[in-house]
């Protein structure tokens, strides 16, 4: 919602010729429609701004537009913002003294549909290990989907996955579509903090 910061941006953008700025706003209710209007394909979204926060927002841009990839800039990098952001479908998550080149490598990597924490925000996620004594989380997974979970956290891409369980890449497809589905997990990073609650990393 901040000229300076907007301008900011638009500035360190300006000569990259692979990315194109189609719009911009300053609250939540202009982030959604200009999504509707405009499709972008990544999204730079704030977390506290008037009348619609950038929480609510990101529900409603996952709703209408669900290939908009959502990254979130922030002064904010507490655990409970960076989790929240990651279980409602975020594709990533940097804070707003990120670099240039960490802000383009951010912005590069969610349009090609993988997820970015830059390392402080990582820090934070992982910052609380998971106790051992702590019951263990039962999503109802089969052995062979918490063992592709369990992949999935490592970072793994499908292929990779199929290879070193031997299994063909469609059936690690549907595999990851059905713990999606059983665990309430949007993306890889959701995904991973999952397999940290239930022991598997």
């Amino acid at each position: 919602d901040h000229d300076l910061l907007r301008e900011g941006i638009r500035a360190r953008l300006a000569d990259q010729t692979d990315i194109t700025i189609i719009g911009e706003g300053s609250d939540g209710n202009d982030a959604v429609r200009l999504c509707k209007t405009l499709s972008p394909d990544v999204i730079l979204l704030d977390i506290s701004m008037p009348d619609k926060n950038g929480m609510e927002a990101a529900i409603e841009i996952r709703a209408c537009t669900p290939a908009t990839k959502i990254l979130f800039i922030s002064v904010f990098d507490d655990n409970e913002y960076v989790q929240e952001a990651l279980r409602i479908g975020a594709n990533g998550f940097v804070l707003k003294d990120v670099s240039k080149p960490e802000m383009l490598n951010a912005i590069r990597t969610v349009a090609k549909g993988a997820t970015y924490l830059s390392a402080n925000v990582t820090s934070q996620v992982n910052r609380e290990p998971v106790s051992v004594f702590a019951p263990r989380k039962d999503y109802g997974l089969t052995c062979r989907e918490e063992e592709v979970l369990s992949k999935i956290a490592k970072g793994l891409a499908n292929k990779q996955i199929a290879y070193e369980l031997s299994i063909s890449v469609r059936t690690v497809e549907s595999h990851r579509s059905t713990i999606r589905e059983k665990t309430g997990g949007g993306n890889a990073a959701a995904l991973a903090l999952i397999a940290a609650e239930m022991g598997l990393n």
